[in-house]
């Protein structure tokens, strides 16, 4: 396979390598992902994250395990492991029903790098077309609020909301970020904050309850958020928080966007209450763990409710910024998902 490289995935001489999310902003290392057993790890770990990026990466690895001559059971197994490593974000599961196609083919060696290549490639044409989707959503001096990271590390292009937030502010329209820590593994404080220093963007970190009192002074003029999952319906799974976000910026009249490709879309899921949530690790909650090490702040002995997720209602979404346009409540509301021409 060719040499790849985007921000958080390098395919280099026929092996994969990830860029340690768990580790930024303080360090920047590449981790090896030779193996399924390995990279399952790095997903639930969240060394790989992104509903994109988790998709693309397993999509490279059965790749080069084919081309590194594992049988057809054996990749078949692999493929099983990489889908069940995190059940929410649809898109690992389209991915790797394209990499199936692919193995289903006479030559399935070839097959399977070309579909590989090719997700890539679309990937970044996705996150393009979002961009320029959303751009016209963005007014001039905006003071945009954003949680966890939906930026280049999320995905192989310039990301989804955070791909909107960077064509807005190349475009001079962006006073102002509000970046939510994002509770309980900081993805906003460690790495949206981390992506908008590289970019020149200028950013203010704040707690994730500290959103309600900057919506309170009118300092908050729209809320971009990414999706792991679009119900037919329009509810929208995404990073746990999002939810109280969209309550808020209903209360206080302030614009809420999703921006997610369009295979993010999930026709075959008719609503939230159907998407399956991840539950994790209860010392997410109760401590801290870093490239400095581990901090416990809670007893050890105390009870944990960690969903990875939550569903937002599509009653409470401005709008569905997809790659392919912008789709309205009022299409949404009609059975309609699909954007205007």
């Amino acid at each position: 396979m060719k040499n790849i490289q985007t921000t958080s995935l390098r395919v280099a001489n026929n092996q994969l390598l990830i860029l340690d999310q768990q580790a930024l902003p303080q360090q920047q290392n590449w981790l090896n992902a030779q193996s399924t057993e390995q990279l399952v790890d790095h997903i639930l770990q969240l060394r790989v994250r992104g509903a994109p990026l988790i998709g693309l990466s397993a999509s490279l690895l059965l790749a080069l395990q084919a081309e590194q001559g594992m049988p057809l059971a054996q990749l078949g197994a692999s493929m099983q492991a990489l889908s069940a490593s995190r059940p929410t974000a649809v898109n690992l599961m389209n991915n790797l029903a394209r990499m199936h196609q692919a193995m289903q083919q006479t030559d399935f060696v070839s097959a399977m790098s070309i579909q590989a290549l090719r997700l890539i490639d679309e990937d970044k044409q996705l996150c393009e077309g979002i961009a320029q989707a959303g751009l016209a959503r963005v007014t001039p001096n905006s003071r945009l609020l954003t949680h966890c990271n939906t930026g280049g590390l999320a995905t192989a292009g310039v990301g989804t909301a955070l791909g909107v937030i960077r064509r807005a502010h190349e475009a001079g329209l962006i006073k102002q970020v509000w970046v939510d820590e994002t509770r309980p593994l900081l993805q906003g404080g460690r790495l949206t904050a981390w992506e908008l220093g590289e970019l020149t963007i200028p950013y203010q970190l704040i707690c994730d309850s500290m959103a309600a009192s900057l919506m309170a002074k009118g300092e908050v003029d729209a809320v971009w958020v990414g999706a792991d999952r679009i119900a037919a319906n329009g509810d929208v799974a995404n990073k746990i928080g999002t939810y109280s976000l969209a309550v808020l910026a209903k209360f206080h009249g302030i614009p809420f966007y999703v921006a997610a490709p369009s295979t993010t879309h999930d026709p075959a899921c008719p609503n939230g209450d159907a998407i399956v949530i991840e539950q994790r690790a209860d010392q997410e909650v109760t401590g801290v763990t870093g490239s400095f090490g581990a901090v416990q702040w809670a007893p050890i002995d105390a009870k944990v409710y960690n969903p990875a997720f939550d569903v937002t209602p599509a009653s409470l979404i401005s709008g569905w910024v997809l790659d392919t346009g912008v789709v309205t409540p009022a299409q949404v509301a009609a059975g309609f998902f699909q954007p205007s021409k």
